[in-house]
């Protein structure tokens, strides 16, 4: 019993461990892009994902960025080790421990010191600053793993071969080094695995249009991760494991032929091969590295900078043989992450995709220059709907061009509701409980139970807020989960019956489930819009007017569409939006509202409720 129970936790462990890799290996052979349906078996992602170049771009970035800095943390490493060695106990023992502090701190407060340090000395984040950083945070795990080493070689070697005539290099090559090379194994790998693995770091010392694969994903969650994702996660876990087994079966082979780092060993055909490769992909990275910093000196680019998956990627390509500019795309998650980067320079974008409200801060704060519409006479193309309410956050649209548009409402399965559904209060329903996906965003959730009491989405009164945060409370044992960007999924699963959502996510949703449909209730929404902006700081403000009067081409609209599936407000594609999900009537707009900024008060006091209503 005992052994079988030991056994069972072991099976357990491994379950709890690999389920979720399983899970998403099985994904990536989906043919439809719901997490929740399965649609067939294809191989489709894998040839999309070979297709893809930002996520071979971010690939590149990845590796060429973690053997960097791993060869290079692992050389000061070793040279700093042998500093130590030779140091008094006491001093070693004072440096270790300096040495230690980076492995102990947070991720955060290492990023963003490093970032701040970047900007105090004028240096704009680029790929060199994120290599820098990535060196920096690797260099303390390399002499964790090689100072044992020291302390465990016997000096009466060292000192023997110098004695037999040996110059103290060739010494240090021939005695200390087959002793310390474990160690330095273990740091390198241990350098490249944490570089490839790092998100925080990076993410606070990128430059524009530098991605690698965890800044990538994380600025796809907006949207949700596409299938393509899935398949290159799935070919590194592949490869990952099929590297351990090979040198695991090198390593079983080499047993009882002595020490695999042999005095005797040198440097074999095997691992020439190996410093060979590595040094080809450092030379690449160079060369990645040295074209980026060329290519900031010329005029012939544009810096995109946008929310993640908004774009489809033919069109950089079409933009950049129609024009010969080369457009450079950088993807963020949030406005709320966007607004620090603009505000301080720390990256410079000729144009930018931001939220209405945020489009309001930033033009109020002067963030951003005026549009010069002369180069952009696609603006025709705009649909006099959106222009009847841009008014809200950019009078005169000087400062914006929208770019995609929607409502928020109630996405609902109709074989499982109880007849009409048409007003938010349904939410609330007894006949829903536990059926019901709410957003988990304040404003978003605050304008649903906001608008069954009858107040403005933009209110400020503090006894409303408290009205609305308690009809909040008190929905809270009926809601079967609090969710953003899987609201869409759980829906094409059935895990639910009514969830609030987004009108750019109903079509992609209705398509991978015909049960669905969509209502903005009775009471009033929210309408949204996402624009195009230009920075006060552009550089290329010529370019960023190009782009955004491409973006307004009616063939170009019509290809984003297809692609992103959301409301673009374009004259030219009305027989693909014609319909009242995403070209809602001006009697269901009358009784929308736009998002409004309501500055650092406001935003203190709705934070405020919202933490009462998420602590209950």
């Amino acid at each position: 019993m005992k052994k079988f129970l030991k056994m069972f936790y072991l099976v357990l462990i491994v379950v709890f461990l690999y389920l979720p890799i399983g899970t998403l290996m099985v994904l990536s052979f989906n043919s439809g892009k719901s997490m929740n349906a399965w649609q067939g078996f294809s191989t489709k992602w894998y040839s999309e994902m070979l297709r893809n170049q930002e996520i071979m771009e971010a690939l590149g970035n990845t590796l060429t960025i973690a053997l960097w800095a791993s060869v290079i943390a692992t050389l000061a490493g070793v040279l700093a080790c042998i500093g130590l060695n030779a140091m008094s106990e006491r001093k070693r023992s004072f440096y270790m421990g300096m040495n230690n502090i980076p492995l102990l701190n947070a991720d955060i407060v290492t990023g963003i010191s490093i970032m701040m340090s970047f900007l105090m000395f004028g240096i704009s984040l680029s790929y060199g600053t994120v290599l820098f950083a990535h060196i920096t945070f690797c260099i303390p795990y390399v002499i964790l793993s090689v100072m044992p080493k020291f302390k465990q070689l016997e000096n009466h070697t060292y000192e023997a071969a110098l004695d037999l005539g040996a110059t103290p290099i060739y010494a240090f090559f021939k005695v200390v080094l087959p002793d310390i090379m474990p160690g330095i194994v273990s740091g390198f790998l241990l350098s490249f695995t944490m570089s490839v693995d790092d998100f925080v770091i990076t993410h606070f010392t990128r430059g524009a249009g530098i991605n690698t694969l965890s800044t990538l994903i994380y600025s796809q969650v907006k949207i949700g991760v596409r299938p393509t994702l899935y398949a290159l996660s799935t070919v590194i876990f592949i490869t990952v494991l099929l590297v351990l087994v090979i040198v695991n079966f090198l390593s079983g082979s080499r047993r009882g032929k002595g020490d695999y780092y042999s005095h005797k060993g040198g440097i074999t055909t095997k691992k020439a091969i190996v410093l060979a490769l590595v040094f080809l992909v450092c030379v690449l990275g160079l060369n990645r590295y040295a074209g980026s910093l060329v290519g900031a000196q010329d005029q012939g680019q544009v810096y995109v900078y946008c929310f993640g998956d908004y774009i489809d990627p033919e069109l950089v390509d079409k933009f950049e043989e129609e024009t010969g500019y080369e457009v450079i795309i950088d993807y963020f998650d949030t406005n709320e992450e966007m607004y620090p980067v603009i505000k301080n320079s720390t990256a410079e974008y000729d144009v930018v995709c931001a939220s209405d409200y945020m489009i309001d801060k930033m033009r109020k704060e002067g963030l951003l220059a005026e549009i010069n519409f002369e180069n952009v006479p696609n603006i025709e193309n705009l649909t006099d709907n959106v222009k009847s309410f841009i008014n809200d956050f950019d009078p005169g649209m000087k400062y914006s061009v929208p770019h995609t548009w929607g409502t928020y409402g109630i996405i609902y399965n109709v074989d499982a509701v109880h007849g009409e559904i048409n007003s938010w209060k349904q939410l609330w329903s007894d006949e829903y409980a536990g059926e019901v996906i709410m957003p988990n965003s304040i404003r978003e959730a605050f304008m649903v139970s906001g608008k069954i009491l009858g107040y403005s989405m933009n209110t400020t009164d503090e006894n409303e807020l408290k009205e609305i945060t308690d009809l909040l409370i008190e929905q809270k044992p009926k809601v079967y989960s609090y969710a953003n960007d899987n609201a869409r999924d759980l829906m094409i699963g059935d895990s639910a019956t009514l969830a609030v959502i987004t009108s750019g996510d109903v079509i992609y949703a209705m398509d991978e489930n015909d049960r669905l449909d969509y209502v903005v209730p009775d009471e009033g929404s929210e309408v949204w819009t996402d624009c195009w902006a230009i920075p006060r700081a552009v550089n290329h403000k010529k370019a960023a007017e190009d782009w955004i009067n491409f973006m307004l081409r009616g063939d170009i609209a019509r290809i984003n569409f297809e692609y992103l599936t959301y409301g673009i407000p374009n004259k030219e594609i009305l027989d693909l939006t014609d319909n009242p999900i995403l070209n809602p009537s001006d009697e269901i707009l009358a009784r929308c509202e736009t998002l409004a900024n309501l500055g650092h008060e406001a935003d203190d006091l709705y934070s405020k409720y919202w933490k009462a209503f998420k602590a209950k």
